[in-house]
């Protein structure tokens, strides 16, 4: 019980978890204020300004400098996690991103196809009933198109901003 209350006492673990939850909060607030909307999905979705990602990763690099110093190991494991992280925020996430846009845009146009197709045979069935490449199967398509996540990666003014909220935490809360 003693090891688990200490990780209440622990900086480094204080500094980036706060740094997360005040991304997370700066995010949704954001969110409130520009959209005019609050979205509690932000207080724990990637993506978006600034990068909570980031911030943690900065905030546990930083605490870890003042812990230990920078010649420490425990330093240089943060400082390339801190690389790799930003690193995919910027690059793979923010493509992955990209993608799901083009593709529920994609998406949401096959389906306006699909149910103008469903609806000019139903017309075209009031006129041809004796046709049957024209008659109706009895199923009606109010199926809802699931969307792709389309907030995944950063922009690097995102990650960039994330980066210096997470230094700053690291700096303000006591060792």
């Amino acid at each position: 019980m003693g090891k688990f209350v200490g990780l209440f006492h622990n900086y480094v673990l204080i500094a980036a978890l706060l740094a997360w939850l005040v991304a997370q909060v700066c995010k949704t607030l954001l969110v409130l204020v520009t959209k005019k909307k609050f979205d509690a999905e932000r207080l724990v979705g990637s993506g978006g300004m600034p990068s909570a990602h980031s911030a943690t990763v900065c905030a546990l690099s930083i605490a870890m400098a003042r812990q230990v110093g920078v010649n420490s190991p425990e330093f240089a494991i943060c400082i390339v996690l801190a690389a790799v992280v930003m690193y995919d925020a910027m690059g793979v996430r923010r493509s992955s991103g990209e993608q799901a846009k083009l593709l529920n845009k994609i998406i949401t146009e096959l389906h306006l196809d699909h149910n103008a197709e469903k609806t000019i045979q139903k017309k075209l069935t009031m006129f041809s009933k004796d046709n049957d490449c024209f008659a109706e199967d009895g199923e009606e398509d109010d199926e809802e198109i699931k969307q792709l996540k389309e907030k995944l990666g950063h922009t690097p003014l995102e990650v960039l901003a994330g980066a210096l909220l997470g230094i700053l935490i690291a700096l303000i809360v006591p060792m």
